[in-house]
């Protein structure tokens, strides 16, 4: 499939079931387009973006004993999911000079973005919410709206959303499991491990596209748009060993480590 098509169905077409199944066997990268920077994606009226502070928050780890309550954390992380894909799907449509290496890798993580949306989703359900029966917020997305080069890009998304799911997975993993819930456990710990690549690939690219003799850690912060920032790449429990395993160096998660809000 072409990747502007692709970009543009999962960004200009409200169906969600279109959205997260569009795209099966291999990329095509022959016509890129002219750079289109989407101010909102098309989404069916029951996945509208809510106002600020419409949308529930994240139950606390206490409340997971009621299955109403995991349900509604799904719920909110099918969101994070969806907005994750197409804001990939931004990116490509924004970015047509990107390196076609980089497209097309960032489009093979789509597809897990999409396979992500639809177990969360299908998780919600069983559990009893419907995905769309709640509002949903649009944070992930107004962030995107300020990549200004595919750096911003790798800096913020795979960088910072991503790099912190390393820790917020398992942590989500552990309080699943500790009501009980392994079902929703295992689906954490799987989203887990595709969440180590994405930061390999976001890794791999931000030192790619650095100029030569660069510290690493000098181009990420220059690339990040507030309040994106390395305390926002982390959760609570530091997943040192996942970093690694996504190819950082020991010394950019040292730095990371020991990041402190007064450091800013």
């Amino acid at each position: 499939m072409e990747l502007r098509e692709f970009a543009e169905t999962v960004l200009l077409q409200p169906d969600l079931d279109l959205k997260i199944s569009v795209g099966d066997g291999d990329w095509t990268d022959e016509s890129p387009g002219v750079a289109l920077r989407v101010p909102e994606p098309m989404r069916s009226a029951s996945l509208q973006f809510a106002l600020p502070r419409a949308a529930p928050a994240m139950p606390k780890f206490g409340g997971l004993h009621e299955p109403e309550r995991r349900a509604i954390a799904h719920h909110i992380m099918a969101n994070h999911e969806l907005q994750a894909l197409e804001a990939m799907a931004w990116t490509l449509l924004a970015f047509p000079d990107a390196p076609q290496e980089f497209r097309i890798g960032m489009a093979d993580i789509m597809r897990d973005e999409q396979r992500h949306t639809r177990m969360h989703a299908e998780r919600a359900a069983k559990l009893g919410v419907e995905f769309g029966s709640l509002p949903v917020n649009c944070y992930i997305w107004k962030k995107v709206q300020e990549f200004q080069s595919v750096l911003d890009y790798v800096a913020g998304l795979p960088l910072v959303f991503e790099g912190a799911n390393l820790d917020h997975t398992l942590e989500f993993a552990q309080a699943f499991s500790d009501v009980g819930d392994e079902r929703s456990a295992a689906l954490m710990r799987v989203i887990h491990r595709d969440e180590i690549e994405h930061v390999r690939f976001g890794w791999a690219w931000m030192n790619r596209l650095a100029e030569e003799n660069e510290q690493i850690w000098d181009v990420w912060m220059k690339h990040l748009h507030w309040p994106l920032r390395p305390l926002k790449a982390k959760g609570e429990q530091f997943q040192r060993e996942a970093r690694l395993a996504a190819g950082m160096s020991e010394e950019f998660v040292d730095q990371l480590e020991n990041f402190r809000s007064e450091d800013e």
